[in-house]
């Protein structure tokens, strides 16, 4: 829900599965108490380029006890004095502010973690589907017209649509049915 002008958090469902929101550049300014009750298993949260001003704001999210990342970059708050700190003394349980520790190290990127918690499930699924090219060859795909060293190319249909020799004809005659009998089903000129 980034950048939808969104002003308050007061008709969010309940989403107790969730694990990560983006609410970047809204116009939020408070009300981020409901999102412990609502959305209690988020890990990362992104609220950064909105409108929050006070730490009060910020000490609504105490309750988030999963909340591992929080993004304030771009909100008033940024600018009081002792920022980092007093948010990192307020949610003791984040370990990331605006992309950084305490110590000032980078987090690593949100795809890593994701790569990290997907490998599990990748083992799992490991037999339903998988990247193109690394299918296993069945026994009718065996006798094919390529040669031997050959692969066959998959054609998508992005491919397809930015060839500029396949281009919709300007053929804008319809079809009609020759004849008037409606037994005569199948046959067609042009008009």
């Amino acid at each position: 829900m980034a950048n939808v002008e969104l002003t308050s958090l007061a008709k969010l469902p309940t989403l107790s599965k969730l694990r990560k929101l983006e609410l970047s550049d809204d116009v939020i300014s408070g009300g981020q108490e409901v999102l412990a009750g609502r959305c209690p298993n988020l890990t990362p949260l992104n609220l950064s380029g909105n409108k929050i001003k006070d730490l009060s704001t910020v000490e609504a999210l105490q309750n988030l006890k999963n909340l591992k990342s929080l993004d304030l970059f771009n909100c008033d708050v940024t600018n009081l004095e002792d920022y980092r700190e007093s948010v990192f003394e307020l949610l003791q349980q984040i370990a990331y502010l605006d992309g950084f520790d305490q110590e000032d190290n980078e987090a690593p990127d949100s795809e890593d973690e994701d790569d990290e918690e997907g490998d599990e499930e990748d083992e799992e699924d490991e037999d339903e589907a998988g990247p193109p090219g690394e299918y296993e060859e069945d026994e009718d795909d065996a006798g094919s017209d390529l040669g031997e060293g050959e692969e066959e190319e998959e054609v998508g249909l992005l491919y397809l649509m930015m060839k500029e020799e396949i281009q919709d004809e300007d053929d804008d005659d319809d079809y009609v049915e020759e004849g008037g009998d409606e037994g005569e089903e199948g046959r067609f000129c042009k008009a």
